[in-house]
């Protein structure tokens, strides 16, 4: 099926939303259903219902539409387990994936070590299929009183000091986090962003804290800032890096302050349902990786992972593969600097090979600031890659609100992204271009709004 909009320098992009559109069409006559569910923790389930096709009609579209559906469920809402109802075949197929030696054994390996708990498939009928569970939770926006807001990226590191909801100081520093095998280096650096924001309060009323990786009871599950820290390592001094600073600042300045830790997407969804006082808002921040959060029609988060790395947009298995989880087409490569660069490659940008990513994005936004046509087209590309998928996104969330936030919006290039990103929602998808509405905040807002909106975490007793 031919794209509306082109995406005109990775021609060969697949998106999973025409996927959907084109098995609709072969099944509105004749198929089957089958339901899948992904379970977490309490017993909180997400399901996903897809018709496909009859047994041997087109089994190998089934089986590869299907699994990009069953990862997308497990890194957007999260599970220990996968169910699937009503086709014995996709569910041995699946279950062949999910082990220990199989092509999705990251992500078992994953799940198990964030849900502390043996990965599971299983198999039941279409007539007892698993059914939603979700949760809603109350966070962020206290805003009175005297915070530190910090905010873990990869590439650079970003504080504020905030005093009953305005920043009154913010600064951003580039740092090496995914570089250093050493833990004491992530903890000074934390360190002495939150001691610099602290000097400019008079009392250090609370700390928020939004970092990548999953975090429970402001503890590090996983964290992909802390890859070159060995397991012994990240499990003594990493997981509770963040409690271990605030204890430090607490004892120096002789009171104790509350902390509390979130992921990084929640906060970036947290910080557009704040400066826009709206809901049902996806949060998508696009630096090192690509990190995802979602406010609910109640302004609550749900729990979900919202790993929208790990999330499959790309049908192409030809597309770039993601190192860390070793699967091709995930939104690592599509909406992030890795992203950028690649794109500018084709597009016939250069880089000097010493050069840091961070370094060869700086390179490609200094090429937009002066309107380079190759520039245009890289960042005309991520707009394609954005207008398809965010209605595969909206297949997974009730979307009304998208919110895009990062380095890689920065400047003329963001805005790129977004004019291209609505043109496809109204070419390809106009009923959804009526429904969900694309924002992006104003520069400032863009690249410290995170460190702000984390420092309204903590509720002060």
């Amino acid at each position: 099926m031919k794209l509306k909009v082109e995406s005109i320098l990775d021609k060969e992009f697949a998106p999973l939303s025409i996927k959907l559109r084109e098995m609709a069409e072969l099944t509105k006559d004749k198929g089957k259903d089958i339901i899948i569910g992904v379970e977490r923790n309490d017993d909180y389930c997400k399901t996903y219902k897809l018709r496909i096709l009859e047994d041997n009609v087109d089994d190998n579209f089934n089986y590869q539409l299907v699994s990009r559906i069953v990862k997308t469920l497990l890194w957007v809402a999260g599970g220990k387990k996968i169910i699937i109802a009503g086709s014995k075949s996709m569910y041995e197929k699946i279950k062949k994936d999910y082990q220990i030696g199989g092509k999705r054994e990251f992500d078992v390996k994953f799940m198990e070590n964030v849900y502390d708990s043996k990965f599971k498939v299983v198999y039941t009928s279409i007539d007892n299929p698993p059914l939603d569970k979700e949760s809603s939770i109350s966070v962020g926006r206290h805003l009175e009183g005297e915070r530190i807001g910090f905010d873990a990226g990869g590439s650079d590191r970003k504080v504020s000091s905030v005093r009953n909801g305005k920043s009154i100081y913010s600064e951003e520093v580039i740092w090496s986090p995914k570089l250093n095998s050493d833990p004491k280096y992530h903890f000074e650096e934390i360190y002495k962003a939150m001691k610099t924001a602290a000097s400019k309060l008079n009392h250090v009323d609370a700390i928020g804290v939004s970092t990548a990786g999953v975090c429970i009871a402001n503890k590090l599950m996983v964290s992909s800032l802390f890859i070159k820290v060995n397991e012994k390592d990240f499990n003594k001094y990493v997981k509770t890096i963040y409690l271990d600073v605030a204890d430090k600042l607490s004892k120096e300045l002789g009171y104790e302050i509350p902390i509390e830790v979130a992921n990084d997407g929640d906060v970036t969804a947290l910080a557009g349902a704040i400066s826009l006082n709206a809901n049902s808002l996806l949060g998508i921040a696009m630096g090192t990786s690509e990190a995802g959060g979602y406010i609910d029609k109640s302004g609550n988060i749900t729990g979900f992972l919202n790993e929208l790395a790990f999330v499959p947009v790309d049908f192409n298995p030809q597309s770039m593969i993601d190192e860390w989880s070793g699967d091709f087409g995930c939104g690592v490569k599509y909406f992030s600097q890795d992203a950028v660069i690649k794109l500018a490659r084709l597009a016939g940008i250069s880089f000097v090979d010493t050069q840091t990513p961070a370094e060869k994005l700086k390179v490609v936004q200094e090429l937009m600031e002066n309107d380079d046509e190759r520039a245009i087209k890289v960042y005309e590309n991520i707009g394609c890659y954005l207008g398809y998928t965010i209605p595969y996104y909206n297949e997974f969330y009730n979307l009304s609100h998208v919110l895009l936030m990062g380095r890689v919006t920065s400047g003329k290039g963001g805005e790129i992204i977004k004019e291209v990103a609505i043109k496809v929602l109204k070419e390809e998808f106009p009923e959804l271009a009526k429904k969900i509405k694309i924002h992006l905040p104003d520069e400032k807002s863009r690249r410290v709004g995170q460190s702000v909106a984390a420092a309204s975490l903590p509720k002060i007793k």
